[in-house]
């Protein structure tokens, strides 16, 4: 849905995850930071289920997963930890409810990609299922209808907005690349063919028909065109991982529409800079690809580089205000 420009993306908000285990809270944060585009909170630390491959699991359809100690892995029933997943998901969506009581505009949810997902699920035999391509093409079924019914909750429970689909991907450049090691930990997987890995993301995308879909990733080396072509309307990568390689896709990306989530706010605590500096580097991109200033603001949303679910309470709402205020120094001085 890239060529979609009517939709109106925030100028800032979250990649998902939040400290601490209260819903209420972290939902009240988010909303109260981003007025014009907040995103479901993700709060991993309450433990299995709540993680990020955990909750997924706990959208699948007729797919079940368990915790065993090596990870999550596919199993032959709904057990516990499946039911612990679903639990919480439902306590977020209730204070998410709660908290967009009225809301008209855009709003985030995040679930984890295909690829990231083969990758983090173990089948019986305690390897990938990106070891093998047909329980690859069962998981992407599954989640395409996890995700279906998902949304149509979320459109049930906060009709006015309009939904973003955020897939979380950070394996997904080394699953493009080989990179994700056996159970053993001495050999890898085989990389998946480009246009394999290509068409499975096409089809989740689809799924969110009406809407947008934004690709997360905080690793290095973003596969940028391959994103667009698969129909990303927008892509989240950590911008201090960018290199002057990445240029000619992300030039070409904005050219095409493609939005650009731009993470330049540190995931964990630390001292902040003056907002202006937070985007310097995307100013910088900016001047090296000849692009219009004009454009930034129109084709930039500001996040936080990663989840934020290592950092403190105290310094995840102030990342999350200093966001907001770098989004507002891009808007003001684009040079």
């Amino acid at each position: 849905m890239s060529e979609n420009s009517q939709f109106s993306f925030g100028a800032a908000t979250g990649v998902g995850s939040m400290p601490g285990g209260d819903a209420r809270e972290a939902v009240k944060t988010v909303t109260g930071s981003f007025e014009d585009f907040p995103h479901l909170p993700e709060l991993p630390g309450r433990g299995p289920g709540a993680d990020m491959i955990g909750r997924t699991a706990g959208m699948l359809v007729e797919l079940y997963a368990r915790v065993e100690p090596s990870g999550w892995r596919i199993g032959d029933r709904p057990g516990r930890d499946t039911k612990r997943a679903r639990s919480w998901l439902g306590e977020d969506l209730d204070a998410l409810e709660e908290y967009t009581q009225g809301y008209e505009g855009p709003l985030k949810v995040q679930a984890v990609g295909p690829w990231t997902l083969a990758a983090g699920l173990e089948l019986r035999n305690g390897e990938a299922a990106l070891s093998d391509p047909g329980a690859c093409r069962d998981l992407a079924a599954s989640l395409g209808e996890g995700l279906r019914l998902h949304l149509a909750e979320v459109r049930h429970r906060v009709p006015g907005a309009q939904i973003v689909l955020q897939l979380d991907e950070p394996s997904l450049t080394a699953v493009l690349r080989g990179r994700v090691r056996t159970a053993s930990g001495y050999r890898t997987h085989r990389a998946v063919d480009r246009q394999i890995v290509e068409a499975t993301l096409r089809d989740i995308v689809g799924v969110h028909a009406d809407g947008p879909v934004v690709v997360h990733s905080c690793a290095p080396d973003v596969p940028f065109a391959l994103l667009r072509r698969a129909g990303a309307a927008a892509v989240s990568f950590d911008v201090s991982l960018l290199t002057e390689r990445d240029d000619e896709a992300i030039g070409e990306a904005v050219e095409s529409g493609t939005r650009l989530f731009a993470g330049v706010v540190p995931g964990t605590d630390g001292p902040l800079s003056d907002p202006a500096g937070s985007v310097m580097g995307v100013r910088t991109l900016w001047r090296r690809l000849g692009l219009a200033p004009g454009l930034l603001a129109r084709a930039v949303t500001v996040t936080p580089a990663c989840g934020l679910a290592g950092a403190s309470p105290a310094y995840a709402r102030q990342a999350l205000a200093h966001c907001v205020r770098a989004a507002r120094s891009l808007a003001d001085n684009p040079e």
